[in-house]
């Protein structure tokens, strides 16, 4: 059995293990809230008001187990979250409806907003990936569709699959109250306690959240409308600029950002992968550098 879902030499590694996940992680939320149920889903069923960072967490935690965990706690993970769909319901006020969250066409949505979100991010912002290793990571990532209750072969798994996705989804999607307020928190949002020494930086926060939303498609922001439009040369050179900045901070450092959990699954991860002879003096980063991985 290997030491992590996705091991050192998958795409999902090279995407995942890189700071600019965390613009891709809030750039996918936004998008997620032009789905009119979906957003109602976690409008009604979740602290989102008062606790968008924790939700933020939340998802990181979700993402880095069913990437650096093992197999048996992915699959763990994968029951507790389809057990909590399974009994949410959600109100459609527009029709009088009541929707199951745990419907594959929700559940699709936001897969597939998170996911490319972080592809789209991470080549935007520098990472280096090829058209065919792009298609890989998508591919890779139906696996970790399946454990929020979707199948595989539902999923689109390629880099226009998606983009054939979302252009069929257009037309379902609009800019509700909650979306507007998803938004706006997600701009100025409050920090858990948990995160309480990052207040006096929290100033800076203003520009990441008009970043994330700056890195929405054009579509996406000429649908909300919420801030003046800016030359995308200066969005990218921003997000050239947080990538670069993010990626130089130490890992135990940036570990920090996570929750308690999360972090005890990542040094979990390292310990397995320096058992199988991985070189892990430069933490889970370090082994996108195939000369840390232990010989054929």
């Amino acid at each position: 059995m290997q030491a992590t879902v996705q091991p050192p030499q998958s795409a999902t590694w090279q995407v995942h293990i890189d700071r600019s996940m965390w613009v891709g992680g809030v750039r996918g939320l936004m998008l997620q809230a032009l789905h009119p149920i979906a957003m109602r889903g976690v409008w009604q069923n979740s602290t989102f008001q008062t606790d968008p960072i924790g939700r933020l967490q939340r998802t990181a935690d979700f993402v880095g187990v069913v990437t650096w965990g093992t197999a048996d706690e992915a699959d763990e993970l994968g029951r507790k979250v389809r057990a909590i769909h399974r009994a949410l319901r959600v109100k459609d006020p527009d029709t009088g409806r009541l929707h199951r969250v745990d419907e594959p066409e929700l559940l699709l949505w936001v897969h597939c907003a998170e996911v490319f979100s972080y592809l789209e991010v991470a080549r935007r912002s520098g990472l280096r990936l090829s058209d065919e290793q792009a298609d890989r990571y998508l591919a890779e990532q139906r696996r970790s569709a399946t454990y929020v209750g979707l199948h595989e072969e539902d999923v689109p798994g390629s880099v226009a699959e998606m983009e054939a996705y979302f252009a069929d989804m257009r037309p379902q999607l609009k800019v509700t109250p909650e979306a507007r307020g998803a938004v706006r928190f997600l701009l100025w949002p409050k920090l858990p306690h948990d995160m309480r020494f990052l207040r006096p930086g929290k100033p800076l926060y203003l520009p990441f959240g008009a970043l994330c939303y700056y890195s929405l498609p054009r579509w996406a922001r000429q649908m909300y409308g919420m801030l003046p439009e800016i030359p995308q040369p200066i969005v990218t050179a921003g997000l050239r600029s947080f990538r670069l900045a993010m990626n130089s901070l130490p890992e135990p450092l940036h570990d920090k950002s996570f929750q308690p959990s999360t972090r005890r699954m990542l040094a979990g991860a390292r310990e397995r992968l320096a058992a199988e002879g991985y070189d892990v003096g430069r933490g889970l980063a370090g082994l996108r550098d195939p000369r840390r991985w232990p010989a054929a």
